[in-house]
C-alpha cells in the first residue's frame, strides 16, 4: 500500500510548510486550470492524496487541472509563536507561488476541513486572485459547530490558558475529537473484521488508519486566535474577524462557490459549510451533499462516484 501515490515536485518550501505540484500526465500545464488544495492545519496535507483511487488531487489532474497543495508540515516547539495572521500570510505566498508557475491571473481554491474556513478567509481578502472556489466540509457559521464548538464555549473552555504551556499536541487535539463518538474506535476495530476477506476494503481501512493516526500539533499563538474569534465569538460570519489589519469580508468574493457538505458530519455539520454560500457575494452559488462523515465522504467509494467529478467539472466550468 502507497500513501500519497502521486507523482508531485516542491515549488516552494516556507518555513516548515512546503508547495506541491503535481505532475502532469500529457499536455502543457501552463494550459490547464490551476487549483491550490488547502488541507486543514492541524491535519497531514495526503488525506487528499490518499491512495490510488482515492485521491481528490489525482482526481482532479485527471481532469485536465493543473494541480498544487499546500503542505503546512510539522510545527516545532519554535512555533509556538505563530500566529494566525502569519499562517494566513502563508497561504498568500504559496497560491501566489501557483499563480505565477501556472502563469494565471486567477487560482482556483479548494480547501478542506479548517482549509477552509482558511480558503475563505484568503478569497475574502484577495478576491481578484481566486477565480473559483471549493469549501469541502469547512466551518464558516460557528454557531452550527455542533459538539466541537459546545466543547469549547468560553463559559468552561480557556484557549489561552490550555495553549500556555506551548504548541496544541497531536494527542491533545486527537482527545477533542474523540469526544465527538466515544464509541468509535470500538467500531472501528469490529467493522473491520468484516473487511478482512476483501482485499480493497482492507487496503481502504489500513491507509485511512495510518493518515488518521498521523496528526500535527497546532502552533499555540494560533490556536488561541482561532478558537477564540471563530469558534467562541464567530467573528467570521459576523464580518468582525481581521487578518493583518483588514477585515474579512466574505461577500467580497464573487468567483463561482461550491459547498460540499457530508451527511454524518460531526466535525463540520453541513450548516456550519452552508454559511459561506449565504455570505459571498457570487451569483455562482452551488451545494454538493455527500453521504457519509468528515473524512469518508472524502476518501471513500462514494467520492470516486459523487465528489470526485463534480469537483473536476466545477474547475473546468470556472476556470477553464
Amino acid at each position: 500500500m502507497q500513501l500519497a501515490p502521486t507523482p508531485r515536485d516542491v515549488v516552494l518550501s516556507d518555513g516548515s510548510a512546503r508547495l506541491y505540484r503535481f505532475r502532469a500526465d500529457a499536455g502543457p500545464a501552463a494550459r490547464r486550470p490551476a487549483v491550490l488544495c488547502v488541507p486543514s492545519l492541524i491535519n497531514k496535507w495526503y488525506v487528499l492524496d490518499l491512495r490510488r483511487g482515492a485521491s481528490v488531487v489525482a482526481a482532479l489532474g485527471a481532469a485536465g487541472c493543473d494541480v498544487f497543495c499546500l503542505d503546512w508540515g510539522e510545527p516545532g516547539d519554535e512555533d509556538r509563536y505563530l500566529e494566525w495572521d502569519e499562517v494566513l500570510a502563508r497561504l498568500g505566498r504559496m497560491a501566489r507561488t501557483a499563480q505565477r508557475l501556472a502563469g494565471t491571473e486567477r487560482l482556483g481554491l479548494l480547501g478542506y476541513c479548517m482549509g477552509g474556513t482558511l480558503a475563505a478567509i484568503h478569497a475574502a481578502l484577495q478576491p481578484e486572485s481566486v477565480g473559483a472556489l471549493v469549501n469541502l466540509a469547512g466551518p464558516i457559521d460557528f454557531a452550527h459547530a455542533g459538539i466541537l464548538g459546545h466543547l469549547v464555549q468560553p463559559r468552561w473552555f480557556d484557549p489561552e490558558a490550555i495553549a500556555s504551556a506551548g504548541n496544541m499536541t497531536a494527542g491533545q487535539m486527537q482527545a477533542g475529537f474523540a469526544a465527538l463518538r466515544p464509541t468509535a474506535p470500538l467500531a472501528k476495530w469490529v467493522s473491520f473484521l468484516d473487511k478482512l476477506a476483501e482485499p480493497e476494503k482492507r487496503e481502504a481501512f489500513e491507509a485511512l488508519e495510518a493518515w488518521a493516526s498521523d496528526n500535527v500539533a497546532f502552533p499555540a499563538a494560533a490556536y488561541v486566535r482561532y478558537i477564540r474569534e471563530l469558534y467562541q465569538e464567530n467573528r467570521l460570519v459576523q464580518g468582525t474577524h481581521a487578518v493583518a489589519g483588514r477585515r474579512v469580508d466574505l461577500g467580497r468574493i464573487r468567483c463561482p462557490a461550491l459547498t460540499v457538505t457530508t451527511s454524518r458530519d460531526t466535525i463540520c455539520p453541513p450548516a456550519a459549510a452552508l454559511a459561506l454560500n449565504e455570505r459571498v457575494g457570487s451569483s455562482d452559488r452551488r451545494v454538493l451533499g455527500i453521504p457519509g462523515g468528515h473524512v469518508g465522504a472524502v476518501v471513500g467509494e462514494r467520492a470516486r462516484a459523487a465528489l470526485y467529478p463534480a469537483l473536476g467539472e466545477f474547475f473546468q466550468q470556472a476556470l477553464g
